[in-house]
């Protein structure tokens, strides 16, 4: 290593651990200016054609509902399994909604009334209303797409008791029409995917908050990001104990669930774990644009460039040579 590379990287190490003890107070100098008044209708029209395909999900999603699943062949020797009893559920449908997607909605105006910044406003709320529909669309395509039926299928099927059955040994349902038909869509689990997009969302937007990740080993923070997760977990349990589902079934839901809410999530913000973990990727483009001070991972990213840059050089002198060092 030459003499110019030692330098470089001394300078770079001093001026990382200067730029450590004013973390988070620099990131943070903008907030306020951002607000629904000032920057509110300009934030919306440029995000109009992503309004406009969550519309176009909410189509789908309902005419997904309305269409006829695939009525899979069930035979007599596979009612042992269906033969589950037909409860009600534990959680009820239209409580997804509430917990899975108002209630994030109200945490994240919350966080905006004491920041004021209608970037992380918008994004989250788009974020999350594009993770519950993508999640939504791809568990109701492959509901309908499957019609695998339910654990109690056989009292959907046969209400009464009385079993019918075709030549083929296939079941000939008496039970009302929307049941049966309700009674093949069992894979993957709704509720649990639906729980999972929502809540997975709100951990990951809490954890980017809070800085759950600092490295400064507070367990209180990831009791609060482990909570809502734990939450879709139990959810997803409820399910199976109504015999609504097969486990199966819930462990895909909510592996859709995850993936989709991770994927959604990172369109908007960083790594929770980052430095800017906080704020999505508007605020500080809009920051930046403003003037204000690059934070201090900005000013590493730029130093570590330089540094790079000067140790390539001096490779290539010692490769031909020459030597970069005073003589």
């Amino acid at each position: 290593m030459t003499i110019g590379s030692f330098f470089s990287s001394l300078l770079f190490w001093r001026n990382s651990q200067d730029q450590e003890a004013q973390r988070g107070s620099i990131q943070e100098i903008d907030l306020g200016v951002h607000t629904i008044k000032t920057h509110g209708g300009r934030v919306a029209s440029k995000h109009k054609h992503d309004w406009i395909i969550l519309v176009i999900l909410i189509a789908i999603e309902i005419g997904l509902n309305l269409i006829s699943p695939f009525y899979r062949y069930v035979g007599k020797d596979m009612m042992t399994d269906l033969k589950y009893p037909f409860k009600d559920n534990t959680v009820p449908i239209w409580s997804v909604p509430v917990y899975a997607v108002l209630l994030p909605v109200v945490l994240f105006v919350c966080f905006y009334l004491k920041r004021r910044c209608v970037y992380d406003l918008h994004h989250s709320i788009l974020g999350l209303l594009f993770a519950v529909l993508i999640t939504g669309v791809i568990t109701d395509s492959i509901k309908v797409a499957t019609g695998r039926p339910r654990p109690n299928f056989y009292w959907r099927c046969f209400p009464d008791g009385k079993e019918l059955y075709d030549a083929l040994g296939g079941v000939i349902c008496h039970g009302k029409a929307a049941e049966v038909k309700e009674g093949h869509k069992s894979f993957p689990s709704g509720h649990t995917s639906w729980s999972f997009a929502g809540l997975t969302f709100l951990s990951l937007y809490l954890s980017g908050k809070i800085k759950a990740f600092n490295g400064e080993g507070h367990v209180a923070k990831l009791c609060l990001v482990i909570f809502p997760l734990l939450a879709a977990c139990l959810v997803g349990i409820s399910r199976v104990d109504d015999y609504w589902h097969h486990w199966q079934d819930v462990f895909a839901g909510a592996l859709i669930g995850i993936l989709v809410a991770a994927f959604c999530y990172r369109q908007f913000y960083p790594n929770p774990y980052h430095e800017e973990g906080w704020g999505p990727y508007a605020y500080f483009k809009a920051a930046q644009e403003r003037g204000v001070p690059m934070t201090s991972s900005q000013n590493g990213d730029a130093l570590r460039a330089i540094s790079l840059q000067i140790d390539s050089t001096s490779l290539e002198n010692m490769e031909s040579g020459t030597s970069t060092a005073p003589r």
